[in-house]
């Protein structure tokens, strides 16, 4: 989880450190306060880093977007590299 905190922070140039986003808080909207461009960016350095891609029209995005730890999940259960 600390690795792709960092990998979001890092994209986005996020104004807080990667230990301080709560593994459980929305990504998207309340929480972190992500917006869907952002959520395009994490998208695209995802695939790039982890070897999958994440599609905007992917009907499980919510919950794939819903918190750090489900991202985390998500990528680590799709990772090629």
């Amino acid at each position: 989880m600390p690795e792709v905190a960092a990998l979001i922070v890092e994209a986005l140039n996020l104004p807080v450190q990667p230990q301080d986003i709560p593994p459980d808080d929305p990504l998207y909207g309340d929480g972190l306060g992500l917006d869907s461009i952002d959520l395009l960016e994490i998208a695209l350095v995802v695939s790039k880093r982890y070897g999958f891609q994440l599609k905007s029209d992917d009907e499980n995005n919510r919950q794939i977007f819903a918190s750090l730890r489900a991202l985390t999940a998500h990528i680590a259960s799709h990772r090629t590299v």
